[in-house]
Parts: structure tokens; sequence; C-alpha cells
């Protein structure tokens, strides 16, 4: 697995979540903040990762693009590996496109 290689037109990646226990609807949020944004970062040393913790009701991700425009992901009782999923199939490289 190539893991997550972000398009070139995303440059800031925001997280929001909660990281009180027990709470389900945030716990793959909180595993993809755990597991996967240091893969994500060590992949994307040019996107800007932030985590934040304990403003939000629900869990969600937004994507900062170069021409300003932002791209939200609700992320509410996702597992991290769905998480995953869908950050690369929505920003990040096809396979194709790594393989070239």
């Amino acid at each position: 697995a190539a893991g997550l290689v972000f398009k070139e037109r995303v440059k800031i990646m925001t997280v929001n979540f909660n990281d009180q226990e027990g709470v389900e609807s945030h716990k793959g949020a909180q595993d993809f903040v755990f597991w996967n944004i240091p893969q994500v970062q060590f992949k994307n040393p040019d996107v800007q990762i932030v985590t934040l913790k304990n403003m939000t009701p629900s869990p969600f991700i937004t994507c900062f693009l170069e021409d300003n425009s932002k791209v939200y992901f609700d992320v509410d009782s996702q597992s991290n590996k769905e998480i995953m999923d869908r950050l690369i199939k929505t920003l990040g490289k096809t396979k194709q496109t790594l393989d070239a």
C-alpha cells in the first residue's frame, strides 16, 4: 500500500476531534491522528497538518487547497481505515500517477 500521497494542490490538512474516553463517534478520528498522521506527514512533507482537539461536537477533517478552496470530510463514527480510504480516493494521487 502506497498510503496517502496528496495531490500537489493540497497545502494544509486539519483534523478536528475530541479525545475524551468513551466517545465512540470520535474514535476513528483519534485512531487516525495516532496511527495514520505520522505516515501521512512522512509521505507529504510539504503539507501542513494541524490537529485541533476538543473544539467540535462532531469530528471532521478540512483540506485547504492552493486556490483557497476547502474540502470538508465528515468523519463522525468512521474508522481510521475508512477515513484513510476516503482521503486517498478524494485527494490522493492515483496508483498510476505514483507508479509513473
